[in-house]
């Protein structure tokens, strides 16, 4: 079961497969640019 995110709270670290398999973290990309994160909940 996911976990709620509170509004105005960090966001929880993770790591998910890129399109060709590697490991990314969102961790990877503290301290960079934006990050934008899209959450698909299926079609409808």
């Amino acid at each position: 079961m996911p976990r709620k995110v509170a509004l105005n709270t960090k966001a929880p670290d993770f790591e998910l497969e890129d399109t060709i398999g590697r490991p990314v973290r969102l961790s990877d990309y503290l301290g960079k640019k934006s990050v934008i994160l899209i959450f698909n909940r299926g079609f409808v």
